[in-house]
């Protein structure tokens, strides 16, 4: 079996869903220490021709907690406000009368918790692919926070009975082959493949939001899209099989 673990990020990029597809099951690492001014609660739309950033509030952010105790402000139509401005961008896109309500769906949902939002926007957007992924919060399960970096994640893999662990490519300077090995795991990273796709513009730009990709393309096309990732052993880029 394989798995992969990473923070829960809303509406992200095509290689986000790239590494949940390439898995059987996936684990949304909801209770580490959040990032400001990463992914968890913004992603890029076109607007105009633009790659330009939608934020959804939070409610005294801080690195000192965790993800999951992360709340989402409570401002005065910031879902109306990220709806119409999602509408405007798309409206003339070709699968917005199906794509849209199902964003209207997830945003309208009446939910305090960033981390729970996004777990619930994940499984809403999978299943109007068809795509059935085991999609696990780590804060429901686990109850390792007493380790640190890759001893967590290889925690996480043997209580799961997993046989290759997968991680996206940018974190590959973060673990050590032989250790996973130590554990009877392989070790593997997701390198994102951007297949270009016809936007509102001449010039394509790739990795904005799966707002973007959905908009644009039919579900059958996005999962494709899901499929063309690479996977790379940690020192010798072989693929898996």
């Amino acid at each position: 079996m394989r798995i992969a673990i990473m923070q829960p990020y809303l509406f992200p990029y095509v290689g986000y869903f790239q590494l949940i597809q390439a898995v059987d099951k996936f684990v949304l690492f909801d209770d580490v220490q959040y990032i400001k001014k990463g992914w968890i609660n913004r992603n890029f739309i076109l607007v105009n021709g633009k790659a330009t950033m939608f934020t959804v509030p939070l409610q005294k952010a801080s690195q000192n907690k965790l993800i999951n105790e992360i709340k989402i402000a409570d401002e005065v139509n910031w879902k109306e406000k990220l709806l119409k401005t999602v509408e405007c961008a798309y409206r003339k896109a070709d699968h917005f009368d199906t794509v849209f309500p199902l964003l209207v769906d997830i945003i309208s949902v009446r939910e305090e918790n960033i981390s729970k939002l996004i777990y619930f926007s994940l499984n809403k957007i999978l299943k109007y692919l068809e795509i059935h992924k085991h999609l696990i919060p780590s804060s429901t399960i686990y109850d390792n926070n007493a380790l640190k970096a890759q001893h967590r994640i290889i925690n996480i893999c043997l209580k799961e009975k997993a046989l290759v662990y997968l991680n996206a490519i940018g974190g590959k300077e973060l673990y050590d082959k032989e250790t996973f090995e130590q554990h009877q795991l392989k070790l593997g990273f997701v390198r994102p493949v951007f297949r270009p796709y016809t936007q509102f513009s001449a010039e394509f730009l790739p990795g904005l939001s799966i707002i973007d990709v959905l908009m644009h393309n039919s579900p059958e096309q996005v999962v494709h899209f899901f499929k063309e990732y690479m996977l790379e052993d940690v020192h010798n880029v072989e693929t898996f099989h």
